[in-house]
């Protein structure tokens, strides 16, 4: 089969994605270790985008959900090629707006019953008061539309309006986006990676994840930790917690129409209860320290090229 990984200069995104050039071009090693010809391609215009098309390749693998081309469009890669018969990896793109906009994810899956933290956006001015804010301190504070802990750091964690006021200017200066407001969860924190085989099961690894703790004394996930700490992974221990964490990511894994695979980031309270936190429906794909495929390592027991293997099987298998 053929098959091409489309990526582009993407350090710049703040989503979710593969990761760098790096990270893809382990995706195609694993890939030409298989039966298949494989190529990597950086798009940046239309233009490289038709000349895939015009390829009629049997499969291209999205490293990344959509391209922003020089005149500043978005370019969407799964309508992109959808609408130009290419069969492709991973969820549409209806589904990756739940990626893209963790508000959006959280109001989806809340009206379908599922366990959320409770939350609330502001941008700057629009809070003059503790007594107006909805919701009581401790909070936690993050962008409503970055991925990978971009804008995440230990002053995220917020206990007056002192540092709520600081925390929502500062991100909204960055990404120009109403700020995404959480109740803080002080409990365990997990993640759970997801493939759908090509024979229809839904394999499912979930893992603990344990920052280091921040000068606060707060365990904080942010960019620098989810770049470069994989030891902070750990398997969970309590199969009654395991089974918990499983159950509700799979029930969103359903709801929100995932397809092929992803991974879903869930927190507990003090009292075991888990929530749903956010979808990365374009995981990172860096061998040996991205958390997708080190979940499957981990709990499984599967190697990285075992992973990519599986994603590129259930591709495959949609080709008449």
């Amino acid at each position: 089969m053929k098959i091409e990984i489309i990526t582009t200069e993407n350090e710049a995104l703040k989503e979710t994605g593969f990761g760098s050039i790096k990270a893809c071009n382990g995706v195609l090693d694993s890939i030409n270790l298989m039966d298949h010809s494989a190529i990597l391609n950086v798009c940046q215009t239309i233009e490289q985008l038709n000349d895939v098309v015009h390829r009629k390749p049997d499969l291209v693998i999205l490293a990344v959900k959509y391209i922003i081309t020089e005149d500043e469009g978005t370019i969407w890669l799964s309508e992109f090629f959808e609408k130009n018969g290419i069969n492709f990896s991973g969820s549409q793109r209806d589904t990756l707006m739940f990626d893209s906009d963790k508000v959006l994810a959280k109001e989806y899956l809340k009206d379908r019953s599922i366990s959320t933290a409770r939350y609330f956006t502001a941008i700057p001015g629009q809070y003059t008061r503790d007594y107006d804010i909805p919701i009581n301190y401790p909070l936690f504070l993050k962008p409503s539309d970055a991925a990978n802990g971009n804008g995440v750091d230990e002053f995220s964690f917020v206990n007056s309006f002192a540092e709520f006021e600081k925390k929502v200017s500062s991100l909204y200066k960055m990404y120009e986006l109403p700020v995404l407001v959480e109740e803080y969860l002080d409990g365990q924190e997990f993640t759970v990676a997801m493939i759908k085989t090509k024979s229809g099961d839904l394999l499912v690894s979930s893992v603990e994840v344990i920052p280091p703790r921040a000068n606060n004394g707060i365990r904080i996930l942010g960019e620098k930790v989810v770049e470069s700490y994989p030891e902070g992974l750990k398997v969970i221990e309590d199969n009654i917690v395991m089974e918990r964490v499983k159950k509700l990511a799979i029930d969103v894994y359903m709801d929100l129409g995932i397809r092929d695979y992803g991974r879903i980031d869930i927190k507990s309270n003090t009292s075991g209860q888990c929530f749903f936190m956010e979808a990365n429906l374009v995981p990172g794909m860096t061998n040996g320290s991205s958390y997708f495929p080190k979940a499957f390592e981990m709990e499984l027991g599967l190697s990285y090229e075992e992973v990519i293997k599986l994603i590129v099987d259930e591709g495959i298998s949609r080709v008449q």
